[in-house]
C-alpha cells in the first residue's frame, strides 16, 4: 500500500456511518493516528499468516475476502464495500490472531488505515467507536451465517441466478469466468459450467469469453424467487 495524501484531514470520516457522532477530542485523535492508503486493482491487501496491524476503513473500492481449502479450492467470502470495515481485519485484531484468509482489490481502493495503538485506545476511550466496530462486526457475521445456510441448504442453479443478478446490478453483463463464478459461490467450475448452459437453454444467458450476459432478467429473477422459496 502506499500512501494517498488526499483525505488525510479526516474528511473520510463522513463517509461511514457512526464515526461522525465521534466526540471532537476522539475524532481528531483518530484523524492524526490513521492515514490514508490506496493500492491499484488485483493488489493482495492481506493473506494468510500476515498479522492485522490496521484496521481498515474503505473510502472508495471494493476487496473481495475469500479462503483457500487445502486441495486448492477457493471459496468467497465477502465484499468489503466503501463505507465498510473488514470483519477479519477486526476480529483479528481484537483476538490478537493472524490473517486466515485473502483479501485481494477487486477495484482501485483507497481505506482509511487505523493501528492497533489507535484502534486499541479510541476501543477503550470511546462508547462511540466501540459501537461503531461491533456494529460492523455484528452485521457481517450475520452475512457470514446466512453464506453457511445457502452453501448447505440452497441449490447451486438458484444462489447462481442470485449471484449473477447481484453481480451485473444495473447492467446486464457480469464480467467474470466460470472459475470466478464458482469461487464466489464455493463449488467446482464444472457445476458453473453445467448450469450456465442451462441457463442459456432457456434463454436467460448467452455466454462470451469471459463474461456472461444476461438476456432474460425477468425469467431469470422470477426463478430465483420463486425456486428459492421452495
Amino acid at each position: 500500500m502506499k500512501e494517498e495524501l488526499s483525505g488525510s484531514n479526516g474528511s473520510w470520516i463522513k463517509r461511514f456511518r457512526g464515526l461522525a457522532q465521534l466526540p471532537t477530542d476522539i475524532r481528531a485523535d483518530l484523524v492524526r493516528g490513521s492515514q490514508v492508503l490506496s493500492v491499484a486493482a488485483g493488489t493482495q491487501v492481506f493473506q494468510p499468516g500476515q498479522s492485522a496491524d490496521n484496521l481498515l476503513l474503505l473510502i472508495d473500492g471494493t476487496v473481495r475476502v475469500q479462503q483457500r481449502s487445502e486441495t486448492g479450492r477457493e471459496i468467497f467470502l465477502y465484499r468489503v464495500h466503501a463505507g465498510e470495515s473488514c470483519v477479519l481485519t477486526t476480529a483479528c485484531m481484537l483476538a490478537f490472531e493472524d490473517y486466515s484468509a485473502d483479501g485481494i482489490a477487486e477495484t482501485d481502493v483507497t481505506a482509511a488505515a487505523i493501528p492497533r495503538k489507535t484502534f486499541d485506545d479510541l476501543l477503550a476511550r470511546s462508547p462511540v467507536f466501540r459501537e461503531f466496530v461491533f456494529a460492523a462486526y455484528s452485521r457481517r457475521i450475520t452475512d457470514l451465517f446466512a453464506l453457511i445456510d445457502d452453501i448447505v441448504f440452497q441449490r447451486m442453479d438458484v444462489r447462481l441466478a442470485e449471484r449473477l443478478l447481484e453481480l451485473a446490478g444495473q447492467t446486464d453483463t457480469v464480467h467474470a469466468t466460470h472459475a470466478v463464478l464458482a469461487t464466489e459461490l464455493g463449488t467446482a467450475r464444472e457445476v458453473i459450467s453445467r448450469t450456465l448452459s442451462e441457463f442459456h437453454r432457456r434463454g436467460w444467458v448467452e455466454q462470451t469469453r469471459g463474461a456472461v450476459r444476461i438476456t432474460d432478467r425477468p425469467s431469470l429473477a422470477r426463478f430465483a424467487r420463486s425456486a428459492g422459496a421452495n
